[in-house]
């Protein structure tokens, strides 16, 4: 319905340009003089130029996006690129080029850089370029650019929608964290471990692959030779320092610190040579079991990118309703911006079963625990729960006082 309206809208205005010039002939020819054919002849090459610009196809014209890369993290600035080319060269006196773009990138872009006036004449290649100050997390996509022209007196205009897909997924920042495994002893509470990763190097068990973060003294060079790749010893673990990650979903203005700081996080206990598995429950539950390596982190990353604060249920919900977590041998981390009394008796459940749990509570930059957040944490360290405030942009200091 829209392009029939278009089509008559465009056949209108060419009847009008018609019509103006028989009107412009015909005042000439019956009034007579030098003034009403001085009218006609200068208004006569703007009519001509709207007939000609009637009949020229924006269909000519060829749009590229050029992108620097199409990974990205949250606040990085990307310059993009668009070239326009065209086979003929029929002179355009201006040419509104618009970049469409996601709605969330619009906002992130704060100002009109993506839609240019230029004047390209009888040019037939156009290239322009504009900046994205401060990338967005999220999953973005390109769908067309915006090509529109039209004459001097504004009696005929033409706009394409020209295709041209692309795709941009930005990662959530991040911080370096040095990671300090927990270790719970049951007289003395909860220490830091200093070891890289949770192996008795001292009875090797077998052999395996070799894997990212893997130490140079545990290559099998015997193994490696034999086979033509890379074999390394396989120990015995001596305790588990699996990590399972429980991220809340639930609405909060807070949420973006909380998907940075869980990235920071699951970054630098694969770094130490751990293994960690990863829980979300938003509008869609997903699961990542525990793994390492950087094919593991980087499907973290990617679900992090995309993942949004639309979980209907709390996260103390999330906790009793996940029984699957009791049956694994590892650490778990609850990162949420909400200490509640009903997820400290879930936490403290878990505590109960399996060992350690630990909460950390996000905070914006400058603010303050409240009361009832200081009452609740102590009652967690009472119950065993370890509750750390993490602030955001100090994510590096949530392990400095861990051995203290």
């Amino acid at each position: 319905m829209k392009q029939l309206l278009k089509a008559m809208k465009d056949v209108w205005k060419l009847i009008v340009l018609f019509l103006l010039i028989l009107f412009a002939f015909s005042y000439a020819m019956f009034q007579g003089g030098f003034v009403s054919w001085f009218l006609f002849y200068s208004f006569l090459p703007f009519a001509l130029y709207a007939l000609g610009l009637s009949f020229y196809s924006l269909n000519d014209f060829k749009v590229e996006r050029i992108l620097p890369k199409t990974e990205f993290n949250a606040g990085e600035q990307a310059v993009i690129t668009l070239k326009i080319t065209r086979r003929t060269a029929f002179p355009l006196l201006y040419l509104i080029i618009e970049d469409e773009m996601s709605e969330q990138l619009q906002h992130a872009r704060k100002s009109n850089e993506a839609k240019r006036f230029l004047f390209p004449g009888f040019q037939k290649e156009m290239s322009l370029q504009y900046r994205i100050n401060s990338l967005p997390r999220g999953e973005h996509f390109f769908a067309s650019i915006r090509v529109k022209t039209g004459d001097l007196l504004g009696l005929i205009e033409k706009e394409r929608q020209a295709p041209a897909e692309s795709r941009m997924i930005v990662y959530p920042a991040y911080e370096e964290i040095i990671y300090k495994p927990m270790a719970h002893h049951y007289d003395q509470g909860m220490t830091a471990s200093k070891e890289r990763v949770q192996r008795d190097t001292s009875m090797a068990i077998g052999i395996r692959e070799y894997q990212p973060g893997d130490r140079f003294s545990w290559i099998n060079w015997k193994a490696t030779a034999k086979r033509n790749d890379i074999m390394t010893k396989e120990f015995e673990q001596r305790q588990s320092h699996d990590v399972y990650i429980l991220m809340d979903c639930a609405p909060d203005s807070r949420f973006e610190a909380i998907v940075s700081f869980t990235a920071s996080i699951a970054r630098a206990i694969l770094r130490k040579g751990a293994q960690t598995g990863f829980l979300t429950s938003a509008e869609t539950r997903t699961a990542f079991p525990i793994r390492g390596g950087e094919a593991h982190q980087l499907q973290l990353f990617y679900h992090l990118a995309k993942i949004k604060d639309d979980s209907q249920a709390a996260v103390d919900r999330v906790l009793e309703a996940e029984h699957f977590l009791l049956q694994q041998n590892s650490q778990l981390m609850v990162i949420t911006a909400k200490l509640t009394k009903a997820l400290i008796e879930k936490a403290s459940f878990f505590t109960s079963k399996k060992g350690i749990v630990t909460i950390f509570l996000m905070k914006n930059e400058d603010e303050a625990p409240s009361r009832d957040e200081l009452l609740l944490k102590t009652s967690a360290n009472a119950r065993g729960i370890r509750v750390v405030l993490v602030h955001n942009g100090h994510f590096a200091d949530v392990f400095s006082g861990v051995s203290k």
